[in-house]
């Protein structure tokens, strides 16, 4: 099935090749095209569908034309539609997911090693979403790039234009430079994806060495230059109270300077400084009620640490981590001062290198240091390195991690394959020993058949200091074979099918994964039929078979315990969600059937209503109930989300969630104004309520005010400018 498609379009792909012209006088990025320079530029419009016809010729008309001037590219793209009232825009905030909509994609490979590479991404609105490709396919959403675009529609669809500086890509200086270069259209109310190269079942957009080429750039220099963002921050804490509304620490308020650079260090290497850093204007974490007896993974949200962070990446994500940043800044849940650090990356030759230097004050007072190194091997692979190190006066002892990992992905006739290995120790005082954990694992990501295998191994000391573990001293295997065939049934655009379970089986690290006697849980999931919608929803119905041993009893919600033993409890799950392309949207998930020795249910609704380009409101409750012979219990999560963007560069973002674990309510408001790409400004505030029943001054409350558990109040301001 792939070949036939790699095989067609060998035969019928045009040139991939775009030459790039120079603008002869200044152009306005106003989404317009109807300068002279356009009508001469050079242009691309052979696309193909990669859905839901693979090879066909697209159904609306795309142009595609690409100037520069001294700074930088200009891309024009005029989108056509025969249907222009059905284009779908609701997205106007930056960063937002614009899956819901009409947009266009831009992938630019300035590098042009097909290894790495920079994603711009528009929708008939002018909605501004960038990424950063670090590795084969690992797309960093978080990276921000100072870039402009804006867009406009007629009766013939929607135009675009993207300015993209020169000094916001990564390249070698020098004449005759070639970028690589690739163009995705996504029409929603179709569910069609186009694109220019790459259109193929088992490549797309991310799949860098199937990319065109932008060639006659002529002479390019990027110089190293240096960026500087000094902020000013004004913060206001109302008083601090317990549940019966008693004040535990006084009102207070106080300011904050501090300042971000970032240096080019070479064309090609980047050095990001920072000191007295503050992430007030950050989102709160959502709350999570933990049902089982592991602790729970938080992903990073600092803006630090996550632009560029997949340099960093190193072993299993959320479960074996030689390096999980929110280690540091971050002390038993709570923010302590980071009071300077600095950040190196980038590539120099066949490498890439990651290095990075955080101090911390108050009660953590440590000095983190962490160096990763990864070196090309083959086309797209990598064999690499890293090494943490944690010390300092508030650290009982110096810490440190180190380990090597290989990933390899191949095409092999036209199937794409990829054996990856990592392996890591653990160094800290009072530990003679060195801890070791290791994984081995081969991923086959195709259309037709999509599998992974993977065995590891964590010794029960392996504790890296600046990681994260789920869980240390087990031997740990897990798989999954999907069959996904493309059958001719109405309303259906791909099944999913597991011909055998999945897995995922923990041992004891001394014991062997075929033996369930040594087992410490064990998970094993059968799908019998899910799939996608022609539409854009999907749907899945799996059977799940479940083991756990704890080896003493732990709590798993107020009061109720799971005693110490060993338990098999079978459970059965349903799950639909309909189509983003709908104002209003849904997803439904319940499961039901054995808990350990009892029973439960859990049933997780979420909606979102999008308004057309300002309004968004969003919504969701997970209940469940369970009844164990130690006591019954109900957990409910809810949370709810509202957006207004007033244009693409302000919006207004309200959540509020809730948890009857914690028995708490709390509210995260702000306000978001960018004047200029580069600057921000931020109002926050944030606030927690009680809703124990019988505290004095619950929430809600029929009393006129209702005194919060806590709340403060946060302006920032960051302005950008460059020496």
């Amino acid at each position: 099935m792939g070949g036939t498609a790699a095989r067609a379009q060998e035969t019928i792909e045009p040139s991939r090749v775009l030459t790039v012209r120079r603008a002869t006088s200044p152009l306005r990025i106003d989404g317009r095209l109807d300068e002279a320079d356009w009508a001469r530029a050079d242009s691309l419009t052979d696309f193909r569908q990669r859905e839901p016809e693979v090879g066909a010729s697209a159904t609306e008309r795309t142009v595609v034309k690409v100037l520069r001037d001294d700074d930088g590219l200009i891309i024009g793209i005029r989108a056509a539609d025969r249907e222009p009232a059905l284009v779908r825009a609701t997205q106007l905030r930056r960063d937002a997911d614009l899956e819901s909509d009409d947009y266009i994609t831009l992938l630019i490979d300035s590098f042009h090693d097909r290894r790495s590479g920079f994603l711009f991404a528009t929708n008939p609105n002018g909605a501004m979403w960038d990424a950063q490709l670090v590795g084969t396919e690992d797309e960093d959403d978080n990276w921000n790039g100072i870039w402009t675009v804006a867009a406009t529609r007629d009766e013939g669809g929607w135009a675009t234009e993207f300015r993209i500086p020169f000094r916001t890509l990564r390249f070698e200086s020098g004449s005759g430079a070639t970028f690589g270069f690739n163009v995705r259209r996504f029409i929603r109310r179709k569910n069609e994806e186009v694109l220019w190269q790459a259109w193929g079942r088992q490549q797309g957009l991310r799949r860098l060495q199937y990319a065109g080429d932008l060639v006659g750039l002529g002479v390019l220099t990027r110089a190293r230059d240096i960026e500087l963002k000094p902020f000013v921050l004004a913060r206001a804490y109302a008083p601090e109270r317990d549940i019966e509304g008693v004040t535990t620490s006084p009102a207070s308020a106080g300011g904050k300077i501090g300042l971000d650079a970032k240096l080019a260090v070479s064309p090609t290497l980047t050095a990001d400084l920072t000191a007295n850093t503050d992430f007030a204007q950050v989102e709160a974490d959502r709350q999570v009620i933990n049902l089982s007896r592991f602790p729970l993974f938080f992903p990073e949200k600092r803006d630090f640490f996550l632009e560029s962070g997949g340099i960093f990446a190193f072993g299993s994500s959320s479960q074996a981590q030689l390096f999980y940043s929110r280690r540091i800044g971050v002390l038993d849940g709570r923010e302590v001062p980071i009071l300077g650090g600095a950040r190196l990356y980038g590539r120099s030759g066949a490498w890439t290198l990651g290095l990075l230097d955080a101090r911390t004050g108050a009660v953590d007072a440590a000095n983190d240091a962490v160096v990763r190194v990864k070196r090309d091997v083959f086309d797209r692979s990598y064999l690499g390195g890293m090494l943490t190190h944690r010390s300092g006066p508030g650290v009982d002892g110096a810490e440190a991690s180190f380990g090597i990992d290989g990933d390899f992905p191949f095409v092999v006739a036209d199937q794409n394959i990829q054996p990856a290995f990592w392996l890591a120790g653990t160094r800290a005082p009072g530990v003679s020993s060195t801890p070791l954990a290791w994984r081995a694992s081969l991923d086959y990501p195709n259309d037709l058949f999509d599998n992974f295998v993977s065995l590891s191994r964590i010794d029960s000391a392996f504790n890296p200091a600046l990681g994260f573990v789920r869980r240390a001293g087990l031997l740990q295997s897990t798989g999954t074979l999907r069959y996904r065939p493309r059958p001719r049934i109405p309303g259906i655009r791909q099944l999913e099918l597991m011909p055998i379970p999945a897995w995922n089986i923990v041992a004891d690290y001394n014991g062997r994964i075929t033996d369930s006697r040594t087992w410490q849980t064990a998970e094993l999931e059968w799908r019998p039929f899910a799939g996608e919608l022609r539409s854009g929803g999907d749907f899945e119905f799996n059977i799940q078979r479940e083991f756990d041993a704890p080896t003493e009893d732990f709590d798993v919600f107020g009061d109720v315990t799971i005693p110490a033993g060993r338990y098999w409890f079978t459970r059965w799950q349903a799950q639909y969600s309909t189509s983003s392309a709908r104002a209003l949207s849904g997803e439904i998930d319940a499961a039901w059937g054995d808990y350990y020795d009892g029973r439960s249910t859990e049933l997780q609704l979420a909606g979102t209503w999008r308004g057309g380009g300002h309004v968004i409101l969003g919504a969701e409750v997970t209940r469940t109930s369970a009844t164990l012979p130690t006591g019954s219990f109900v957990a409910v999560e809810t949370a709810g989300r509202l957006e207004y963007a007033f244009n693409p560069r302000t919006s207004f973002l309200g959540f509020v969630q809730y948890n009857n674990d914690d028995r708490r309510a709390d509210f995260n408001l702000r306000f978001h104004w960018i004047p200029t790409i580069g600057d921000d400004v931020y109002l926050v505030w944030n606030s927690g309520y009680t809703t124990d029943p019988d505290a004095r001054f619950r929430f809600p409350s029929s009393r006129a005010l209702t005194r919060p558990l806590n709340g403060a109040f946060v302006i920032k301001a960051v302005h950008r400018f460059v020496p």
